[in-house]
């Protein structure tokens, strides 16, 4: 236990480069405090001692603000960022060196016994109010981004924006120049990354590209139906030009109201 409790004191220089000295990471990080509270309480609870586990891991969530069940498994080089609002699952299960930010929440979604809460494989980064519900799987160096909803299993190296949660796919061109960078790093600040693609975004792009490619399809249909003699079929269509909205345009919006 002891050992694991120094990797998690040391996991917090490796990733927060506001911290100064031990003694500053001692006495001021609650996300720290909460976890070595977790520590004893789940040796506890492993000893069957479990209401005292859970009184003294309800003291440890009204000091911390951070809320982890004295059953849970958590890994070595834990590191909860800032801490305010963590809750962590009865059957939530964490590999080694995830980082939680604020807000985090591990739950289930239904009341049933068994495995209710969900598993983080290694080196797993969930943004500040991401919330990771049921008995899912979560893979290796996965990052879920901030205000995320993950209903579903994701699979190793992806990325997790939304709500619901949607797996993006990160530019490969973009990612393999950053590589270097990111093992440099190990983690990504909140679960995104600057080069993330709006998968809201993609879609409606690749909607465009459909309906500019219908149009010129319909062109070369009406073209053709010319030549054969017939009248011209086209349709005079409103250009995308007269119905952009310019925001500081106020005719333009009291028109829309």
């Amino acid at each position: 236990m002891f050992k694991r409790i120094k990797s998690d004191i040391k996991s917090v220089f490796e990733r927060d480069p506001a911290a100064r000295n031990t003694f500053e990471v001692l006495t001021t990080y609650p996300g720290l405090h909460a976890i070595l509270f977790y520590r004893f309480t789940h040796w506890l609870w492993g000893k069957g001692l479990k209401w005292l586990a859970r009184f003294i891991s309800g003291l440890a969530r009204w000091f911390t603000g951070v809320e982890i069940h004295p059953a849970a498994t958590i890994g070595d080089r834990f590191f909860i960022d800032h801490g305010m609002g963590v809750v962590i699952g009865e059957t939530a299960e964490i590999g080694d060196d995830c980082t939680l930010y604020h807000g985090v929440t591990l739950g289930g979604v239904n009341t049933s016994e068994g495995k209710r809460h969900p598993t983080l494989g290694n080196r797993v980064v969930v943004g500040a109010g991401a919330k990771v519900l049921g008995p899912i799987d979560i893979g290796h160096d996965v990052r879920i981004g901030s205000n995320a909803v993950v209903l579903k299993s994701v699979v190793c190296n992806r990325t997790v924006v939304g709500v619901p949660g949607r797996v993006i796919e990160p530019d490969k061109e973009v990612s393999s120049k950053c590589q270097e960078m990111a093992d440099k790093i190990g983690f990504d600040a909140y679960g995104v990354t600057a080069n993330a693609t709006d998968p809201v975004e993609k879609a409606i792009y690749s909607l465009l590209d459909h309906i500019q490619g219908q149009d010129e399809q319909l062109a070369k249909l009406n073209a053709a139906v010319q030549e054969l003699g017939c009248k011209d079929t086209s349709v005079k269509m409103t250009s995308l030009e007269d119905v952009v909205l310019e925001p500081n345009d106020p005719e333009q919006m009291a028109h829309i109201k």
